[in-house]
């Protein structure tokens, strides 16, 4: 079978979305096709520049803080469009040979043979499949300089080693995702990322960023990940735990901690509070042993603050005489 988008919807209908955006979307999902969380809450903005790149195979960059879902952002637009979907971390063992394709030895016909095999990049492009570089500002030099090669729109790939040069499928589109917007660890947050070459990053047609939701989005997400807090009782509990983790990102923002709850965090939190029956214990197992111990009793403060209870870690560096 040819797997060729054939229908068109709009973004209206499938993604409640007020613009007249036509998005081209596969008749059925494949093996590559991400499952659809049926829970999972969209960004309006960061929502519409997917479905542009989509539609109009634009190459989009996705940037926001750690933990606030862009990889699971793109998925789940994939996964309602049953358009196939890869994500390749650019961590720091990624290598040119990886991406491209290398010489392997094999056995053919009990004789040890030399084949070339294809790395991802030249796999993904000749097939309808959504490629998402994740960590894209954490990739070697070597790395982002095959990507270059396809961020132009039409532009082919030439595989030296084999003479070849591959057209992109229609079908073929690329996303990336990164903490920064390439210009390198400014607020010592993200050790490992690189600056990018501003040739490379003008290349990019689309960059949406995507950040720490409102209080009561975040809410509903921690709610819907662990449903045994969706009661009364467990609004106000995950309202509490949402506040405080905006203190400890307006903390960070005020230089007072060096480490802030993402998201992410806060989920791990909610979960381990259905395990252990304790939100106080729960936090300090998911959050504070992560804090640097000189920080602790300002994280203490803040959950005192919110849930008018104290931490043991509020009273370690209180002085003897106290």
């Amino acid at each position: 079978m040819d797997f060729r988008p054939g229908l068109m919807v709009s973004a209206r209908d499938a993604f409640g979305i007020d613009s007249g955006l036509m998005v081209p979307m596969f008749p059925e999902p494949n093996e590559h096709v991400p499952e659809i969380d049926p829970a999972y809450r969209f960004n309006h903005d960061v929502t519409l520049a997917l479905l542009a790149g989509f539609a109009h195979n634009r190459r989009v960059l996705l940037q926001g803080l750690h933990g606030t879902g862009k990889s699971t952002h793109i998925e789940q637009v994939a996964a309602r469009l049953n358009w196939p979907c890869i994500r390749v971390n650019l961590d720091g063992h990624i290598s040119r040979l990886d991406l491209v394709g290398k010489d392997t030895v094999v056995i053919e016909n009990g004789q040890q043979v030399t084949r070339f095999q294809e790395g991802v990049v030249p796999w993904a492009l000749q097939q309808p499949m959504a490629l998402i570089f994740d960590e894209y500002d954490a990739g070697r030099p070597d790395v982002m300089f095959v990507i270059q090669r396809l961020l132009e729109r039409d532009g082919s790939f030439t595989l030296t080693d084999q003479n070849r040069v591959l057209r992109p499928h229609p079908g073929f589109r690329l996303f990336a995702t990164s903490n920064t917007v390439g210009l390198g660890n400014l607020n010592g947050m993200y050790h490992g990322v690189q600056r990018l070459n501003h040739a490379q990053m003008d290349r990019w047609n689309i960059v949406a960023s995507l950040n720490y939701l409102p209080a009561a989005e975040e809410i509903a997400i921690v709610q819907s990940r662990v449903p045994s807090l969706a009661d009364g009782a467990g609004t106000a509990l995950v309202a509490s735990m949402v506040e405080v983790a905006n203190l400890t990102r307006q903390g960070f923002l005020a230089g007072d901690v060096s480490t802030l709850m993402s998201p992410r965090t806060v989920i791990s939190w909610a979960e381990n509070v259905a395990v252990f029956r304790d939100p106080a214990l729960a936090f300090r197992l998911s959050f504070v042993n992560k804090c640097d111990e000189s920080e602790r009793t300002v994280v203490a403060e803040y959950f005192q603050r919110c849930f008018d209870a104290e931490l043991e870690e509020s009273f370690e560096l209180a002085p003897a005489y106290a």
